[in-house]
């Protein structure tokens, strides 16, 4: 299994790679909110609180991320046109071709947040938030997180804790900008909430579990 998945990967971003060969660094950065730097040849911006290299033209990334992330990325320089945050939240369900594919991860979203978050203590999730690069919002929600994931494809994570005295579970939902179309499609979207799950949890659990 392993194997087959590192072949698709590998295919992947051969294609990735390809479709980006020949296009203007400085258009692509543009309308991807990057920086590019002239003098060494590289896209600079920030993700998930770390600080992301991307050399032109390889395209070759520093740090070593996960490769399905690597692959996102690409497509988003690749997609990315420019329109403006809208500032109007939508479920991965409403993406365009999302019934399904994104349906589906709302649903698993929403497990995933009553099951491991929804009865963590509130000052942990938040410092796991700013650890993350994450910008915590006031809202009608105990916990509100704009996770910055790509500069022109922010994550909102908006959270209600359990209330164990009234037996109300916690819930909670990732939510993206109603731009997100723009810059990636239903199955990189997919992709990239997977990828934030994971690292909400991961983060948790290396700083409160250890």
């Amino acid at each position: 299994m392993a194997v087959k998945e590192n072949r698709a990967f590998s295919e992947m971003l051969a294609v990735a790679q390809s479709r980006l060969a020949g296009r203007s660094p400085l258009e692509i950065a543009e309308k991807a909110h990057v920086t590019f730097v002239q003098e060494q040849q590289v896209f600079l911006f920030s993700s998930l609180g770390e600080n992301i290299i991307v050399h032109y033209p390889s395209y070759t990334i520093e740090p070593q991320l996960e490769e399905w992330r690597h692959l996102v990325i690409l497509h988003y320089l690749e997609m990315a046109d420019g329109t403006p945050l809208n500032q109007r939240f939508i479920i991965f369900g409403e993406l365009r071709d999302g019934l399904v594919r994104g349906g589906g991860f709302d649903r698993t979203c929403e497990q995933a947040m009553a099951l491991y978050f929804g009865k963590k203590p509130l000052e942990n999730l938040q410092a796991v938030c700013t650890a993350l690069g994450a910008k915590l919002e006031n809202s009608n929600a105990d916990l509100c997180a704009v996770l910055p994931f790509l500069p022109q494809y922010p994550v909102t994570w908006k959270l209600w804790l359990a209330e164990e005295e009234d037996e109300i579970d916690g819930s909670g939902r990732l939510f993206l900008d109603g731009s997100a179309d723009h810059y990636l499609s239903i199955e990189d979207a997919v992709t990239v909430g997977t990828i934030i799950l994971d690292r909400l949890q991961r983060q948790y659990e290396a700083m409160f579990i250890g």
